[in-house]
């Protein structure tokens, strides 16, 4: 059985993984920051990587609905695999809902939307349920997509180190042997 990943899987992977954590440990900081200048400017590169997350994620999940799900290479318990697949799809799912709720949020609260100076939605009124929806999603998903990521990162390192069985050196492009 052929467990290699293909190059594309393996690079929107990593490329997905590392920018979200980035973004969403960006985000943490600045949340942090006293209101003014710096933090309004700040939060305007979060906001453009966080839309640069969006397009590569939503690339990403183009890519495994064509590709399909990924075999595992260790042999699951039941419980493992429900696990692994609600891990899984909690990490999909957030890697686009972070996005569209900070731009909810955005767009809500009348600040339109841009990426690194180039608008791609304008300022207008606010839209205070849009807004406040964004928000409500926003926060709290932060911290449940933390979570998953820690979660995802001690499996696979599990599985590297424990099990033995090869799962992260085939997401890093490599054969187990």
């Amino acid at each position: 059985m052929n467990n290699k990943l293909s190059t594309p899987t393996i690079v929107l992977h990593w490329l997905t993984g590392l920018l979200f954590i980035g973004v969403l440990a960006f985000g943490l900081y600045v949340e942090e920051l006293p209101k003014g200048a710096e933090k309004f400017e700040l939060l305007a590169l979060h906001k453009s990587f966080g839309i640069t997350v969006l397009c590569i994620a939503f690339v990403r999940l183009l890519w495994r609905l064509k590709e399909g799900e990924i075999s595992h290479v260790a042999q699951l318990t039941k419980m493992q695999e429900i696990l692994a697949k609600s891990v899984h799809m909690v990490l999909l799912i957030g890697t686009l809902l972070m996005p569209i709720s900070g731009l909810m949020m955005s767009i809500g609260g009348g600040h339109g939307a841009a990426l690194f100076g180039f608008e791609l939605y304008p300022k207008s009124e606010k839209n205070e349920w849009m807004g406040n929806l964004g928000h409500d999603i926003h926060a709290p998903a932060a911290w449940l997509l933390l979570l998953a990521i820690i979660i995802h990162i001690a499996a696979a390192l599990k599985h590297q180190f424990i099990d033995k069985d090869g799962t992260l050196s085939r997401m890093l492009g490599k054969n187990k042997n």
